[in-house]
């Protein structure tokens, strides 16, 4: 039976005064620690988001895996769901006036993207996998609900710590599995 499993990582705290989004030294030092956390698993990749503060996380930890390809992969990139005015009655109504505050270049309209990206890397092939993807909260909160299989909206709310470390698995024939959710063990 093979097995996928995905390291779902948010990027190391970001410096409030970058412009551009660049970590804080204590971004650095939680990359350092999530790296020395990984170094011994076998991942095929580390995908990225764009964002300069995962692509820096990105950098660091994979200094510790200098076998590992990584890149930036728009599949991780910073969005929020949000539905659309057919789905909105979906969504609670406490949350309605903050998803329509939602900038439009962020805006991922019933998931559409993140649908796409649970697609993309929540398969199994003929070998085991397991694939890093150094993302930001939201996406993340989408894998964990979608494994959870909760109700669309429910992504809101899974908060994850800078560096922590969510696990998703996927075995051959069954649904996904969250063996891990915002560990923080190693920071």
């Amino acid at each position: 039976m093979a097995r996928t499993k995905l390291y779902l990582v948010r990027h190391g705290e970001q410096d409030p005064a970058s412009p551009e989004g660049a970590l804080s030294r204590r971004g650095r030092d939680q990359a350092e620690r999530l790296a020395r956390r990984l170094d011994e698993v076998p991942f095929a990749a580390i995908h990225h988001s764009p964002l300069p503060r995962a692509a820096q996380t990105a950098k660091i930890v994979g200094s510790y895996l200098p076998q590992v390809p990584r890149h930036a992969c728009d599949h991780v990139t910073d969005r929020t769901p949000i539905p659309s005015p057919a789905q909105r009655d979906v969504y609670p109504s406490r949350w309605h006036d903050w998803l329509d505050s939602v900038p439009a270049e962020e805006r991922d309209e019933d998931a559409t993207a993140l649908q796409a990206a649970v697609a993309h890397f929540g398969v199994t092939g003929d070998a085991d996998r397991h694939e890093l993807l150094i993302t930001h909260n939201f996406v993340i909160g989408w894998f964990v609900r979608h494994a959870l299989d909760a109700p669309a909206w429910r992504w809101i709310g899974l908060n994850q710590d800078n560096c922590a470390l969510t696990i998703v698995q996927w075995d051959s024939g069954r649904p996904p599995t969250l063996t891990s959710f915002n560990d923080t063990g190693h920071l």
